[in-house]
């Protein structure tokens, strides 16, 4: 199948799992996951109608940002190192992987500095796997009040990667969990955060993961066949 037939049937697959949640397709963004992959591919998918492309590092969002469409949606989905947060000033539409205090101090330090907000989401390790990023449960209302003080980032929702195992039942639990959390912060109602954006669920569990109220999915070797490393 080609890229534009992958997003069709990932399409078809997002508005029957909306359904199934009382919800429908509009309520969820589709994100191409495309790093590691050429820059004609993203210009399939870009062709095909998305807008929303994910990059882990830095400097290969900036070399396709700069031979690609002005009106793609950059979001940056992998772990930030702080020595390049000076990179992601300018069109970076939303950071995924707000997943430490110091990463968020840095990030506030540098657009207060440039008079510019960041949309950021924050990253939560629901299942507590010592493999993954984000912060426990315990960790999370602690962090977002500090984040509460800083007024250059605006925190749009909350992210996480799923265990990436069979078990559709614990898939469920963590899911549900992770929209528990979300809601837990919007009860606190500070003020620089929206918590509309909850981006769970990649190739292999998105379907489950908009059952569980997914607003956001991450979807990359369906849309372009596995990864390609450098």
């Amino acid at each position: 199948m080609s890229i534009a037939e992958n997003i069709e049937a990932i399409y078809e697959n997002i508005e029957r799992a909306a359904q199934r949640s009382g919800r429908k397709k509009e309520d969820i963004t589709l994100l191409a996951v495309s790093k590691t992959k050429p820059v004609w591919m993203l210009r399939e998918a870009y062709e095909a109608g998305m807008r929303d492309f994910g990059e882990n590092h830095v400097q290969e969002f900036l070399e396709k940002k700069e031979v690609l469409p002005k009106d793609i949606r950059w979001h940056l989905i992998g772990r930030l190192q702080t020595n390049k947060v000076k990179y992601i000033i300018k069109d970076v539409y939303l950071l995924h992987a707000l997943d430490r205090l110091h990463l968020a101090q840095s990030l506030q330090k540098t657009f207060e500095k440039n008079g510019q907000q960041l949309s950021v989401l924050l990253e939560v390790n629901a299942a507590k796997e010592d493999s993954k990023a984000g912060f426990y449960e315990e960790e999370l209302l602690r962090a977002a009040q500090e984040i509460a003080g800083m007024p250059n980032l605006r925190v749009r929702g909350v992210m996480t990667v799923a265990p990436n195992i069979p078990d559709e039942k614990l898939l469920h639990d963590v899911f549900a969990k992770t929209r528990m959390l979300r809601d837990r912060l919007a009860a606190e109602h500070f003020s620089n955060f929206d918590l509309d954006i909850l981006s769970m669920g990649m190739s292999g569990d998105y379907e489950i993961a908009i059952e569980e109220g997914s607003t956001m999915v991450r979807v990359g070797s369906a849309i372009f066949g596995q990864r390609q490393y450098n």
